[in-house]
């Protein structure tokens, strides 16, 4: 089988100057030189690198529309992908990617690293051998086990648009709050079937044009609501997603009450998520949320915020952005409970 390493910065592919102890780019035709081990998987791996590797702090929308036109040019020539990708922002990649690619039937596998592959006690050698491992796998069809957009860190396969990272400091950086592991690596790979998620398109497409004009306000006791009210401005922001307490719960303010409403009306899409690491939003299950149903709030359900807001930036139409309700309400790619 042949795999497509996709390079865009980050940890991962750093190598220390012995002498000067200066990090600097592993140049990725040469990955065996440094991770010898990946010989032995019976894999041809190819790679291509972005033009100028960025920071993942440094991601922009553009720069996913760049993976997923490195995917659809190299689609029919691969059997999976590994994108390697900076860790602090790899689950908000992976949700947009997972938003833009349809009819994927083949693997999108992210992975990264928290300390540089050039480093002996690395955890990135793990991580992009079981990645590598996980792209090329095939059932005794010949067609992949994994078709959907994924993350895989310390031992762990994760659904792209489920996970979040949680730690800036463990080897397991990610954790995926309300969808079981699809994968799990220990002595052999396990699949856990039931979970994988399977397009019912088959012929593959990615959307490239996306919404930047998407806005996020996380509540907290006190909050002045006057600061943020130019954020719910029709003129600059099209969606909004409502970081509430609890199961989608706010504190019953007038100011930010007629904010919303106005952008409401206004077409604007405002989608509620839970601050909690882990449960779902349910309107009106207390009074604190009741009002939002009445106001039009949309409910994000057990989302990540990562999720809800690549969600809105991959299907809210700046020309028209009410139309995507029905879409961002709407389980499209196992983002969230039906």
């Amino acid at each position: 089988p042949k795999v497509l390493i996709i390079y865009t910065g980050g940890t991962i592919g750093m190598i220390k100057d012995p002498i000067t102890g200066a990090l600097s780019n592993v140049d990725f035709n040469l990955i065996s030189h440094h991770v010898p081990e990946i010989n032995r998987l019976n894999i041809e791996i190819d790679s291509v690198s972005f033009s100028n590797p960025v920071d993942s702090s440094e991601i922009l929308p553009k720069h996913w529309v760049e993976i997923a036109e490195t995917i659809e040019k190299n689609y029919e020539q691969y059997q999976g992908f590994v994108v390697l990708h900076g860790s602090d922002t790899m689950a908000f990649t992976a949700a947009a990617l997972s938003f833009m690619m349809d009819g994927l039937q083949k693997p999108v596998i992210l992975t990264g690293s928290q300390l540089p592959i050039g480093i002996i006690r690395t955890d990135g050698k793990e991580n992009l051998i079981t990645a590598l491992e996980i792209a090329a796998a095939t059932d005794n069809e010949g067609k992949s086990l994994v078709t959907e957009v994924a993350v895989y860190f310390d031992y762990k396969l994760l659904r792209g648009n489920r996970c979040t990272k949680d730690s800036a400091e463990h080897f397991e950086a990610f954790r995926s709050p309300n969808y079981p592991e699809l994968a799990s690596a220990g002595v052999h790979l396990q699949y856990f079937q039931d979970e994988l998620y399977r397009s019912e398109s088959k012929s593959f497409s990615y959307l490239s044009q996306l919404n930047s004009r998407v806005g996020l306000v996380k509540l907290y006791p006190g909050i002045p609501f006057e600061l943020y009210q130019n954020v719910f401005n029709r003129e600059t922001t099209d969606a909004v997603v409502l970081e509430t307490f609890g199961a989608g719960n706010a504190p019953r303010n007038q100011v930010m009450y007629d904010a919303i409403e106005s952008f409401i009306n206004d077409g604007g899409i405002v989608l509620n998520i839970t601050q909690c690491s882990s449960g779902s939003v349910q309107h009106g299950m207390y009074d604190a949320s009741s009002e939002f149903n009445k106001l039009g709030v949309l409910s994000g359900g057990d989302m990540t915020t990562e999720a809800a807001l690549t969600k809105l930036m991959v299907f809210v139409d700046s020309k028209a952005p009410s139309q995507a309700k029905d879409k961002i309400m709407k389980n499209v790619r196992g983002e969230r409970k039906d």
